[in-house]
């Protein structure tokens, strides 16, 4: 296995099909709960403006992307509808007496691994990519999960991610979370 930063037009296209297979609606009941799910869907127009402004952490086995961690810088906050009430929510939070929106941060965009590498770890390494590749850039890595997706809750906790927000939106109620580099 490696991991390591996406290049190419086909590793972006192989994100996409990862997402996809694992989006929401396309997910049944019984697999959200016991593998989670992903709640947004990026164009390869948007995941390739995102991938300019800082590349994307896949995992590749045999050729293939079998996982992935997206990175999205603060520019891209208006880009997705479905996330301006987390990226205004940041702007009226604090964490550790400071406002979190004044941090130097990125917003970990989604991680997904394929259904028949799971398991296997690569949860983990995909995040520990992040942390070699952006801790030196970047003060702190956030990202929200939903209330719903405990599978998500528990492995993001298990890396480091602490709840510093719980706030509820149009679609869902959300954990906001942090990974602290400094610390």
């Amino acid at each position: 296995m490696e991991y390591t930063l996406a290049t190419t037009e086909i590793e972006l296209q192989q994100i996409l099909h990862i997402q996809q297979e694992n989006y929401l609606s396309n997910v049944s009941s019984d697999k959200k709960v016991s593998d989670g799910f992903v709640t947004v869907q990026h164009s390869l127009e948007l995941l390739s403006k995102m991938n300019q402004s800082a590349r994307q952490v896949i995992a590749i086995d045999k050729g293939m992307v079998v996982g992935y961690a997206l990175v999205m810088t603060k520019e891209f906050s208006s880009h997705i509808p479905v996330l301006g009430p987390m990226f205004e929510t940041f702007k009226k939070i604090s964490y550790q007496g400071k406002i979190l929106d004044n941090y130097s941060f990125y917003v970990m965009g989604q991680i997904c691994i394929s259904e028949t590498y799971r398991g296997q770890g690569i949860f983990r390494e995909l995040y520990n990519t992040h942390k070699r590749y952006y801790s030196d850039s970047f003060d702190l890595c956030v990202t929200e999960v939903s209330t719903s997706n405990q599978r998500s809750m528990k492995a993001h906790e298990s890396i480091g991610f602490k709840t510093i927000h719980t706030f509820e939106d149009e679609t869902d109620q959300w954990n906001i979370i942090v990974w602290d580099w400094n610390k």
